[in-house]
């Protein structure tokens, strides 16, 4: 069984939310890992979860997450509480030595965010959110090919849409429409992978510029339900997106460089688990009476033996060995990648209250360094 090995790192599942039973299904595909506790607000519905996701048999329930924090078998947890409890509950995690996962969005804005940061760097403790598309080969593959200047050229414009039709009980119930738990809405929860996205393929270098677009829609609350913006680099360099609980399913990723275009429909979760594609179209063009192009998009198929999900679990799990094992001090890629996700999500939000004005990033404040790796 996966995990049963001394080194695996123990888990524990803080909160019993929708996103934790996927997150725990990885945990159990990973070799790297281990399912150790889980807290709840009862512990009869930590009991319940555990039994419901196939927990093993020692593992331990609690009615309260002080309770999992101070198990001293406990590594790591993976925190999927509501946005608006995540400071306080990774704060209380990293001053216990534990390495943190956080679901996306990681932070209400960036000044929460580089608090947490600030606790889990204090303590020597790996940050890691929960975008768990980044950690699927087929992300590694694309980026290969956007490095490769004779197939695709220089990136100059991305599109990228993150959407779904919530139903009346959604809009209505969920968390992520309710200004107390999670008040960033769609723009926090599926426009969050949209400037991951953007971010990724520009190296993580942060836009000079963000400018919200004009229609975003608010429920009676003020949570925003769809917004969309654009990125400037000031160099030519363009990016849009569009997020939104109103509009059909969609997860669309348009790359535009010099030389090619990658494409694909499926980024965030794939059409199907075991395996990925997308589309390259390179040095293309019209044949001679413009009826037609010269040649069709290429399709790339990447296949994977472990859904992305368990991949992000393996990654996490093999830098908490690391740390253990050698006194490796944290990854700093992770944390810096999701501060800046955060900053551009903090500028999309601001241009939004301020009537779709542009916001310099450069006026956004951070006082933690923000380098360049990429990924």
């Amino acid at each position: 069984m996966a995990g049963d090995n001394e080194s695996a790192v123990r888990f524990g599942i803080m909160g019993c939310a929708g996103i934790a039973r996927k997150v725990s299904r990885a945990i159990r595909l990973s070799p790297a890992a281990r399912l150790t506790a889980v807290a709840s607000r009862s512990a009869e519905k930590a009991r319940q979860f555990a039994a419901e996701n196939e927990f093993p048999e020692d593992a331990r329930a609690y009615g309260s997450y002080e309770e999992l924090l101070d198990d001293p078998a406990v590594d790591a947890v993976y925190v999927p509480l509501p946005t608006s409890l995540h400071r306080q509950w990774v704060a209380a995690a990293a001053r216990k030595g534990k390495h943190v996962l956080v679901e996306k969005p990681a932070a209400l804005d960036a000044a929460e965010l580089e608090e947490m940061l600030g606790e889990c760097e204090s303590n020597g403790v790996q940050f890691m959110d929960g975008t768990m598309w980044m950690h699927h080969p087929r992300t590694a593959r694309m980026k290969s090919l956007l490095n490769d200047a004779a197939q695709f050229g220089d990136l100059r414009w991305i599109h990228t849409s993150s959407t779904f039709h919530g139903n009346q009980y959604f809009l209505e119930n969920d968390i992520r429409v309710k200004p107390d738990l999670d008040g960033l809405g769609a723009l926090g929860d599926t426009g969050w992978y949209c400037i991951r996205a953007i971010l990724w393929a520009f190296n993580y270098q942060l836009p000079k510029r963000v400018t919200a677009l004009p229609g975003t829609v608010f429920n009676k609350d003020g949570v925003i339900l769809a917004c969309g913006s654009s990125m400037d680099w000031n160099d030519g360099r363009l990016a849009t997106f569009y997020c939104s609980f109103l509009s059909h399913t969609s997860m669309d990723l348009s790359l535009h460089g010099s030389n090619g275009c990658l494409q694909l429909k499926d980024f965030i979760i794939p059409f199907q688990e075991s395996s990925a594609s997308f589309l390259l179209s390179a040095n293309v063009g019209l044949n001679e009476l413009h009826t037609g192009w010269t040649s069709k998009p290429k399709e790339f198929e990447v296949v994977n033996e472990l859904p992305q999900e368990a991949l992000l679990i393996e990654e996490f799990s093999r830098l908490v060995r690391a740390i253990r094992s050698s006194g490796s001090p944290p990854d700093p890629m992770w944390p810096d990648i999701c501060l800046k996700n955060q900053l551009v999500l903090d500028a999309v939000k601001k241009s939004i209250e301020q009537g779709c004005k542009s916001v310099e990033l450069g006026n956004m404040k951070s006082s933690m360094s923000l380098g360049t790796n990429s990924r």
